[in-house]
């Protein structure tokens, strides 16, 4: 359990030093604003950056700039920007085998689960001797199917209760285009984006809600996308006025705008297909809370 929870600490320090290390080597001469060019190089200094969010760049990059300013140079590297890493108080299970812990579902009761580990009885164990089993029976929510197959959790402690994070396996049968009674209906709004209501369709031909609907609001990556729509017009107006003037002075803000146009563009494509998966994510769990079949 220790060195598995050290391999994932020193996973996440690699990919935050390697990080760090591409924007530090590529370093923009405006922080705040990287060129095209500026942003090719620093993408192939870091392993994988072509597939790497621009905010995360953006944010180690405003990282480096708070350090820069608060001490008059740059950091040399991820250890110098950052404290040591806090491990948290947790039991990763799942890097164990039978001989340390099991867990089982009750024959009678679906929603019941024994959890067996072996834990010290000393702070300083030397032998077999030393430890002990310990049951530790849980609760699973009703989400959990009654079939379902558990494995062994990650226990960690939350104020004043040990909790047990379950993951589980279960069989899912073959999706079928016809003969479902349960649908989902998704409705698109100005406020709140979208809204949803689940009906089931009874043997005898009526057709009932079920709960009471739910709502998908994003307020504000809407107000971002409202703004950046705004921000596009105007470019567009001021690129437009400075065409019909033909002032020669103003050519050099009319290439200016016309780099600009671009980069706004390419964020609002960016925002509007993060938002479509967000919203298509959300739709699916509302079907599959409902209990209908996603095709």
């Amino acid at each position: 359990m220790a060195q598995e929870q050290a391999g994932r600490a020193l996973r996440s320090v690699k990919w935050r030093a390697d990080l760090v290390a591409g924007a530090l080597a590529e370093w923009p001469e405006d922080p705040k604003k990287r060129t095209g060019e500026e942003w090719d190089a620093v993408r192939g200094a870091i392993p994988g950056g072509e597939y790497l969010p621009s905010s995360l760049i953006r944010s180690r990059t405003r990282q480096v700039a708070v350090f820069e300013s608060k001490n008059a140079r740059l950091p040399v590297d991820v250890f110098e920007l950052e404290p040591s890493p806090r491990v948290p108080r947790m039991l990763l299970l799942a890097a164990c085998d039978g001989q340390q812990a099991t867990i089982e579902r009750s024959a009678t009761e679906p929603t019941k689960a024994l959890l067996r580990l072996q834990l010290p009885t000393r702070p300083d164990p030397q032998k077999y001797a030393d430890w002990t089993w310990v049951e530790c029976p849980i609760t699973l929510p009703p989400t959990v199917p009654a079939n379902a197959v558990t494995h062994l959790p990650t226990v960690r402690i939350t104020g004043r209760k040990v909790r047990a994070d379950v993951a589980y396996t279960h069989a899912v049968p073959k999706t079928s285009r016809t003969g479902h009674t349960v649908a989902l209906g998704v409705d698109w709004g100005l406020n709140t984006l979208f809204s949803a209501g689940a009906a089931r369709m009874h043997e005898d031909g009526r057709i009932t809600a079920l709960g009471a609907g739910a709502q998908f609001r994003a307020a504000g990556v809407l107000a971002k996308q409202y703004r950046l729509r705004h921000i596009f017009e105007c470019l567009h107006a001021k690129t437009d006025r400075y065409t019909r003037l033909a002032d020669p002075a103003l050519d050099g803000k009319a290439a200016t705008l016309a780099k600009e146009i671009p980069r706004v563009r390419e964020h609002r494509s960016n925002l509007n297909e993060t938002l479509a998966w967000a919203a298509a994510r959300w739709a699916v769990d509302q079907a599959v809370a409902a209990g209908a079949t996603v095709i």
